[in-house]
């Protein structure tokens, strides 16, 4: 007669493998990933192109060589910064969509910055500090308004960051294109841009690909792990996120909420300033508005893939940065159209936020049915 110990074994280690499939914060994230894809292969597939010669024209154009990898780094720099200013201020119950404004505004204290008459003195390590610490202010200046109007009025950070963005826009349209007044126009370029920074100010090149990978990835990586670090380790963090999950407990607990509020929203909008700089310094040289367009936008997409985890943003911004590196190839050799890789970040965005479609379709149960942890994305987006 058979013991029934082995089977009892085998039935307790697949609960614990199921267990752990089930409440890892991760697996939900990928499998939405997965699920785009997918459902971009069917659309490929009915435009009458083969999805596995387009994917793999896309895999090429994202990981081919070293220089496409190179490429694929540096495209996903300012998604960092612009997911990092959305996570950090969902930790405080807020919703910030005005990294696009952030951003804009960051990059163009950045270019001013790198036009003072002092700046073609001074050596770069003297010039980089200061052009990216503009880019930090001016973001952070841009964000501490809805944080300041939220905390002392109640007007909602999802207005007055929409209302904010435009404004940004044009405004750094008019400083960057104005030819009557001149203020900070390159009268002699071809297209209408501020004047060149100073090269004294440029961020270092590691490889010439396209868009060039510059010091701007440490920059922004590390002001990912700074934030992670703040977040986890310091009383601040600690206080920030307790006023996004409770307000009123935050409030008894001797929290100056309002404080908090207004604090979350000047870092958040200066991690999207350094975005700015970053590409400002390292790649373009000039600010020109039409750069930034649709970063900020991206940046929540992100923000909610890595779950308003900083260290996650990292690797969802890399993936996020490889796909509209790779999309070029994709549509010269299959002719598939670029657009179809935005339709596939649209659909990871949906199954994120419509999490219940991933776990029916991959019949995973919910982290509270299994004692994960909630979603840090949901709470944060209710809390708002």
């Amino acid at each position: 007669m058979n013991s029934p110990a082995p089977r009892t074994q085998r039935v307790d280690l697949m609960r614990h493998v199921r267990t752990w499939w089930d409440i890892q914060p991760v697996i939900v994230p990928l499998l939405a990933v997965l699920l785009s894809f997918v459902v971009g292969g069917v659309l490929i597939a009915i435009v009458g192109v083969n999805p596995f010669d387009a994917y793999w024209a896309l895999l090429r154009g994202m990981f081919g060589s070293g220089t496409r990898v190179a490429g694929s780094l540096a495209k996903s720099v300012p998604y960092i910064g612009s997911a990092l200013a959305l996570a950090f201020a969902m930790r405080a119950g807020l919703f910030n969509i005005g990294a696009e404004g952030q951003l804009l505004v960051g990059g163009l204290a950045a270019a001013w910055a790198g036009t003072w008459a002092f700046m073609y003195d001074v050596p770069s390590i003297v010039a980089v500090p200061i052009i990216v610490l503009a880019g930090f202010i001016g973001g952070a200046a841009w964000g501490s308004v809805p944080g300041v109007l939220r905390a002392k009025t109640g007007a909602h950070e999802v207005i007055t960051t929409i209302m904010l963005n435009w404004i940004a826009l044009f405004g750094s349209r008019w400083i960057a294109e104005s030819r009557d007044p001149v203020v900070l126009l390159d009268a002699g370029a071809s297209v209408p841009r501020t004047k060149p920074i100073s090269t004294t100010a440029y961020l270092p090149r590691f490889v010439s690909s396209n868009p060039p990978l510059h010091a701007g990835i440490f920059v922004l990586v590390i002001a990912a792990i700074v934030v992670w670090w703040v977040l986890r380790r310091t009383t601040f963090g600690f206080s920030t996120i307790t006023t996004g999950t409770n307000p009123n407990a935050a409030h008894y607990a001797g929290i100056n909420v309002n404080r908090m509020m207004i604090m979350a929203m000047v870092i958040a909008g200066g991690c999207a300033g350094l975005s700015g700089a970053s590409e400002v310094a390292g790649t373009n040289h000039f600010f020109q508005p039409g750069t930034f367009a649709g970063m900020g936008f991206d940046g929540i997409a992100i923000a909610m893939l890595a779950r308003a985890n900083p260290l996650a943003i990292i690797p969802s911004a890399f993936l996020w940065g490889a796909l509209r590196a790779g999309a070029p190839l994709m549509q010269q050799e299959a002719g598939v159209s670029i657009d179809v890789v935005r339709i596939i970040q649209a659909m990871v965005l949906l199954f994120v936020a419509a999490d219940a479609i991933v776990r029916w379709v991959f019949r995973v149960r919910s982290e509270r049915a299994t004692g994960g942890a909630p979603e840090v994305a949901t709470s944060g987006l209710g809390s708002a």
